[in-house]
């Protein structure tokens, strides 16, 4: 699985320990974590959480990315600019029992994780404990067990409703404020990253017209 991690401006001091920690769970997994960024609050692209939605939504329905770890100071502001685009199901992620039902009663692609709100010590072992919920195992498989049925068919529901209700994501890059979108994709690694591994041509074409 290719796990991005987007962190946006006000916890970008942050990302070095949240990527860090997200490696030493997943990658014994076999999984390969692709840090998009910020990297410090010094970098030259300032990323909002907004922006952070943007990029979820490019990486997740390119397929440049299969899951996708992000948040902000209290991860609300994020899950809602994630969940406002096609192809993203974001949770808001607080601890280890968050993570695991939200894998497995949910479904979804998308974390989004509050960077300043609780984390103080022992913030790196919250992360760890939630990592590890999200990512063993196979996720859908319901919980508790006599719920797994409707849970399952609720989820296929809300894919199906989604796909209703939003617009695709080619057609959304080109009608939202292109500077927003031109800042949201000129971070440092976005580029190197992206395009190796976007499956989504017409899209990557867009980008780099933008870019």
């Amino acid at each position: 699985m290719k796990i991005a991690l987007i962190n946006e401006n006000s916890q970008a001091a942050k990302n070095e320990l949240i990527c860090n920690t997200l490696k030493s769970v997943v990658e014994p997994m076999g999984h390969t974590v692709y840090n998009y960024g910020m990297y410090t609050a010094e970098d030259k692209t300032q990323l909002t959480y907004v922006m952070n939605g943007i990029l979820a939504a490019i990486l997740l329905n390119t397929k440049a990315a299969d899951y996708v770890v992000t948040g902000c100071g209290t991860g609300e502001g994020a899950m809602l600019a994630c969940n406002a685009f096609p192809g993203v199901l974001c949770g808001h992620i607080v601890d280890a029992s968050d993570a695991y039902m939200f894998a497995q009663i949910n479904d979804g692609n998308c974390v989004a994780l509050p960077f300043a709100k609780g984390f103080g010590w022992g913030a790196e072992l919250n992360l760890q404990y939630i990592f590890t919920q999200l990512f063993t195992g196979e996720s859908g498989q319901g919980y508790p067990k006599e719920r797994v049925v409707p849970e399952q068919r609720n989820k296929k529901i809300l894919d199906q409703v989604n796909l209703v209700t939003k617009k695709d994501l080619l057609t959304i890059l080109k009608e939202i404020d292109q500077d927003l979108l031109k800042t949201a994709v000129s971070g440092e690694k976005f580029a190197e990253y992206f395009f190796a591994n976007c499956q989504d041509q017409a899209v990557a074409d867009y980008i780099k017209s933008i870019l």
